[in-house]
């Protein structure tokens, strides 16, 4: 295994829930259970059980066959999923003095999240029951637009863009979504922490991205444990 199988396997492995990890990986790379299944040669209730945690924590030897799996399926498909990867490969949860990573133990859709977070939606609602977000990026709006070089800007997604920017220290919200306009990667959806009016160029940007655009009113003390539960 290089490194990146590693991390990935490393992840499973310690996991509390380590079949919902396995589903969440399996769902990253885009791939079926019924591919997963014919490539291993094992049935697609097999595999049902492991993520359903139906099964015992499968040993190392099962789960070193499920990444390897998952990147010999990726690169049949052109290896685009690794390549992202390795791109973005950061530990599971990594903090920066202006932003932090945290990856879920399985996918949500938008609507819980927002749910989660008693958001209130500014735009784009319709993309929320479609998306799935395997993590959020928690970032000091000011310090990210003034000290993050393009090189940089990469890291804050870890191992996937499937995920929310949520922005504190905004005053109308048009900075960060200028920001990521400009950018090559985008988040799939933007919270904007602890604001009452959003600047309407921020609200053009999102809709021209097609990223929705949410706020709450949550600190981020409270932000952080709520989400820590998923």
């Amino acid at each position: 295994m290089d490194s990146l199988q590693e991390r990935i396997a490393g992840e499973i492995t310690l996991s509390d829930s380590p079949g919902s990890n396995m589903k969440k990986w399996r769902e990253l790379f885009g791939i079926s259970q019924v591919e997963l299944a014919k490539h291993l040669k094992i049935s697609t209730s097999t595999i049902s059980d492991y993520e359903g945690n139906r099964r015992a924590s499968p040993g190392v030897g099962i789960i070193k066959r499920f990444v390897n799996a998952l990147f010999e399926i990726d690169k049949t498909k052109g290896g685009e999923v690794i390549r992202n990867l390795e791109k973005y490969n950061v530990p599971h949860e990594e903090s920066q003095p202006f932003y932090s990573i945290h990856n879920f133990s399985a996918p949500i859709s938008g609507t819980d999240f927002a749910r989660i977070l008693d958001a209130k939606i500014i735009s784009n609602p319709s993309y929320l029951d479609s998306m799935k977000l395997f993590g959020y990026t928690l970032l000091d709006s000011i310090r990210v637009i003034l000290e993050i070089s393009p090189s940089e800007y990469p890291k804050l997604f870890g191992p996937t863009n499937e995920r929310a920017f949520i922005f504190d220290q905004v005053s109308t919200g048009r900075s960060p979504m200028v920001v990521i306009r400009v950018a090559p990667i985008k988040p799939r959806l933007v919270v904007i922490q602890n604001i009452e009016n959003i600047d309407k160029l921020a609200i053009k940007i999102s809709q021209i991205e097609k990223i929705p655009l949410l706020t709450t009113k949550l600190s981020v003390d409270e932000l952080k444990m709520r989400l820590s539960n998923i």
